[in-house]
């Protein structure tokens, strides 16, 4: 482990068990919203997808991008539970390396914000860190991912003050409320409308890389991860479900945790969008089925996201068109004995800005803008002395050391 980030004790791994298992469940979400973009006239096939995911309001009411370009935030849970909080089976588990539906929580560890051009240009997508110590609203600074988690607590607590004794009503308006807590919180920290979501579980990101037919990667060097269950040599490869979970989970063994393995998430995005892209997966009716059934069952969306309409708009996407980067932290610290990452929220807006242009930045004074051009406040965190890395974290450095057949490779 590099200088970038301390290697976890025994004690923290004890003391955390959850961070052994944190899932990337980026492709689901993302696979569900490029299903349409790589079929042609195949509606029949967007309608039925359309009809068929769950819906939420975590949305209504929100500040919208009046430029005709769309902001999509993508979310993935930690959570072994499915949609209606029910414990995922237990042969299910086994196939994840996921351990106990006990272990699994509702954080939000991967948030990406997709930007999508209503002119048609390139699109670009923004890896949010998951350890980001940020403002959340109600709560106070704290991880970005927790927005979630914390709001569906607190929510389920006053359902059953209120004597509510329904579980599955409890676990379905905690999770609206967990939904618009972590949007708010996204939008704040970034400073511009979100127009649209999707939200997954770990089991949907199985469901949707084995639809697939298996995902292609590329690795620098073989590896070997008893935590996540990777086990792979180097070279380009295709990986089933459980293999595609293991690869973009891996973080233990990687020079810098947590950001190396968004990389991968990256990476297992761009060989998903190019097997999507491919005749093979929407001329095979039982692939077509499998694609569908795992978005129905485990996607959910916002109520008022017309997936029609976002087909016509975003064809680029489906031709490997998309801009990845990881949004920059100014290093490491610690908040209560938990490592995060320290951000400059004003640095973090401005970059936005900058890359998807001030058209679509939130005006002062509303949901999710600066009020001012002032500084952020000084975190309230002890911050514990670390050496210093030998490179400050850039969103600018590159993702991959190399291409193979149209596949980035990476460590």
């Amino acid at each position: 482990m590099s200088a970038h980030r301390r290697k976890p004790t025994t004690r923290n791994r004890r003391r955390h068990p959850s961070r052994r298992r944190r899932p990337g469940r980026t492709l689901l979400v993302t696979g569900c919203a490029l299903v349409a973009l790589a079929g042609g006239g195949a509606w029949y096939v967007y309608r039925d997808l359309a009809a068929g995911i769950g819906s939420s309001k975590a949305l209504e009411g929100a500040e919208k991008s009046s430029s005709g370009d769309s902001n999509i935030l993508l979310m993935g849970l930690d959570s072994r539970r499915d949609q209606n909080g029910e414990k995922l089976p237990e042969e299910v588990l086994e196939k994840l390396h996921a351990g106990s539906s006990d272990i699994g929580g509702y954080n939000a560890n991967t948030l990406i914000l997709l930007h999508v051009p209503g002119d048609g240009s390139r699109a670009k997508a923004f890896s949010v860190p998951r350890d980001d110590f940020v403002d959340i609203p109600g709560h106070g600074k704290d991880k970005i991912k927790k927005a979630y988690g914390l709001a569906k607590e607190k929510k389920q607590e006053e359902l059953a003050a209120r004597g509510v004794k329904d579980g599955r009503q409890r676990e379905q308006e905690g999770r609206e409320a967990g939904r618009a807590a972590q949007i708010e919180t996204v939008r704040n920290f970034l400073g511009v409308p979100i127009d649209h979501f999707a939200e997954l579980n770990l089991a949907g990101f199985y469901h949707l890389a084995d639809a697939l037919g298996g995902v292609p990667v590329c690795l620098n060097k073989a590896v070997k991860d008893p935590y996540s269950g990777a086990d792979f040599p180097a070279g380009p490869q295709t990986l089933d479900g459980r293999q595609s979970l293991a690869f973009v989970r891996q973080r233990h063994g990687l020079s810098r945790g947590d950001l190396d393995r968004t990389r991968r998430q990256q990476a297992f995005l761009a060989g998903a969008t190019k097997k999507l892209n491919s005749a093979g997966t929407f001329t095979d009716p039982a692939k077509l089925i499998k694609l569908i059934d795992a978005a129905k069952q485990d996607v959910v969306t916002d109520e008022g996201w017309d997936l029609l309409a976002f087909v016509k708009q975003a064809k680029n996407l489906s031709g490997g068109k998309v801009q990845f980067t990881t949004l920059p932290i100014e290093g490491f610290g610690r908040n209560h004995g938990e490592d995060i990452n320290v951000v400059d929220d004003m640095k973090i807006k401005r970059l936005i800005a900058e890359q998807i242009g001030p058209k679509d930045s939130a005006a002062p004074g509303t949901p999710g803008a600066p009020s001012s051009p002032s500084p952020s406040p000084a975190p309230s965190f002890s911050r514990e002395a670390a050496p210093p890395p030998s490179s400050p974290p850039s969103p600018s450095v590159p993702s991959t050391s190399q291409d193979v057949g149209g596949i980035p490779c990476v460590d």
